[in-house]
Formats: C-alpha cells, structure tokens, sequence
C-alpha cells in the first residue's frame, strides 16, 4: 500500500491543527482538576463514555449505519483500547501523582516513541539518520523536563513512566490505524 503524504499544510488544517491542541491541552487541565475528586477509572469512564455518546449522535444525524461485521467491530475495540482507554486510563493514574502541565509534556513525547514504533513495525518507515537524531534530541528534552531528579526515587517517577506509556499507546493505535482505509 503507498500513500501519498501532504508536504505542506493548508490554513483550514492549521486551524483544525489549533483547535485540536487547544482541546487536547484542556483535557490534561481538567482531568487535573477532576482527580481531586473522582477516581481515575470513573475519570476515564465518563470521558469514554461521554465521547462515545456524542460519536454515536453524530453518526446517526449524518446517516451512517453501524457496522454488521464482527471482524470490523474486534478493529474498533483494539483500537479504542489502543488509542483512549489504556492511554487514558494511564495518564489519568498519572495526573494523581504529579501536575497536568508536566503530564502534557509528557505526552508530547508522542512523536518520539511514534517514531521508533513505527521504524520497528512498519517496513516503509524505517529509521534514518534525520530520524534517529530527532529520537534522541527528543529523548534529551524528554529528560531535561523530567530532571535528574526523578532518577533519585524522591519524584513519582512512576507516574510520569505511566504518562509516557500512553504515549507509545498512541504509537501503537496509529500504526494499527494504518491498515484502515478512506
């Protein structure tokens, strides 16, 4: 399969590139504020649970039809759990142990570990040296933000490991996303 890829980027999808930040950056916000008072779990529940309301609304105001097939059903819940409900549910458990500002930069580790989950499980996106250098300027910074600190045992370390295993999760969903088609 080959697919071409966009090497410039229109002004309609910087803005939904914009909004799609602003709304992602505001859940870690949130999600800061709620675990003072619900459990991770509950957190994650409703969030799931409120999306997948709203999605189904949607789908059924523009006319589209679930789907019949179990083997497209099984794709759907790899992929929710792939791509919202173990990362969720981890940076949620996270976000009780240490700031959602520090979680969202965590997260931004996003691209790093996408870029070596795909060079190790996809044969067209295999690591160059453009690529490695950017994995390990990433990880540098990933370090910087963390601090040596962390390494000592006197900072939740692992909770801020919980935060960038959602990251390879994301990683993950996207390459299992990939088999799908428009």
């Amino acid at each position: 399969m080959t697919t071409i890829i966009s090497q410039s980027m229109s002004a309609k999808v910087w803005a939904m590139l914009i909004l799609l930040s602003t709304l992602w950056g505001g859940s870690f916000f949130f999600v800061g504020v709620a675990v003072n008072e619900l459990a991770p779990l509950t957190i994650v529940t409703l969030r799931v649970g409120i999306a997948a309301i709203v999605l189904w609304l949607i789908a059924f105001i523009v006319g589209i039809k679930p789907p019949k097939s179990a083997s497209v059903w099984r794709s759907f819940f790899v992929m929710g759990l792939l791509n919202n409900v173990i990362p969720f549910a981890l940076i949620v458990w996270g976000q009780t142990q240490i700031a959602s500002g520090l979680a969202s930069i965590l997260n931004a580790a996003t691209p790093i570990s996408g870029v070596v989950v795909a060079g190790l499980l996809l044969p067209d996106e295999r690591p160059t040296f453009l690529k490695i250098l950017g994995v390990v300027i990433g990880f540098a910074g990933v370090v910087v933000m963390i601090g040596l600190p962390a390494l000592s045992g006197n900072s939740p370390l692992l909770a801020q490991l919980a935060v960038i295993g959602a990251t390879i999760c994301y990683s993950l969903s996207t390459v299992y996303g990939r088999r799908f088609k428009l």
